[in-house]
C-alpha cells in the first residue's frame, strides 16, 4: 500500500494556483499507524504511542495554533462503517474550515506548527487524503 501523508509538489502547487482570496473548505481522511513512529532523538520517541494518542496531540496542537486565525471544524463525526469501499480503509474523517487558503498557507509554515505539531502528525499517519474545497 502506499501510503500518503504530505502533498507532493504538483499537488501543492495546483493548490497555491487556486484562488486565495475565498473560503475553503479540506476534507481529511485519516488512516492512523498502529505504533506511532516517531524519529530517533524526538522526546516521544519509544514512548509506545499509537498513532491515534499521537495523532490526538498533534490535533491539541494544531487547533491551539489555529485558533485565532478563523480555521474552525466544520464538520467531524465517529466512523460507523463503509457502505462502499474496504471496511477499514479510514479511522478518522474530518472538514475543517479556512477563511481562504493564505489561512491555511501561512498555518503549514508557521515555525511552531513545523516544530510543535507536524512531527506529531507525521509520527500518527499512515495514509491519508486531504481534499479542498470551495467553502
Amino acid at each position: 500500500m502506499t501510503g500518503y501523508v504530505d502533498p507532493s509538489r504538483e499537488n501543492w502547487q495546483a493548490f497555491k494556483d487556486l484562488p486565495r482570496d475565498r473560503p475553503i473548505h479540506m476534507l481529511n481522511l485519516i488512516k492512523f499507524r498502529d505504533l506511532a513512529e516517531y524519529p530517533e532523538g524526538h522526546p516521544m520517541h519509544g514512548k509506545g504511542l499509537t498513532g491515534r494518542e499521537a495523532y490526538d496531540i498533534y490535533e491539541k496542537r494544531f487547533q491551539e495554533l489555529v485558533a485565532d486565525d478563523g480555521a474552525a471544524m466544520v464538520w467531524e463525526a465517529p466512523l460507523e462503517c463503509a457502505v462502499t469501499g474496504p471496511a477499514d480503509e479510514w479511522d478518522k474523517a474530518f472538514v475543517m474550515g479556512y477563511p481562504n487558503s493564505g489561512v491555511f498557507m501561512a498555518m503549514v509554515k508557521n515555525e511552531e506548527y513545523v516544530r510543535d505539531a507536524l512531527p506529531h502528525r507525521t509520527a500518527a499517519v499512515a495514509d491519508s487524503r486531504l481534499i479542498r474545497f470551495r467553502g
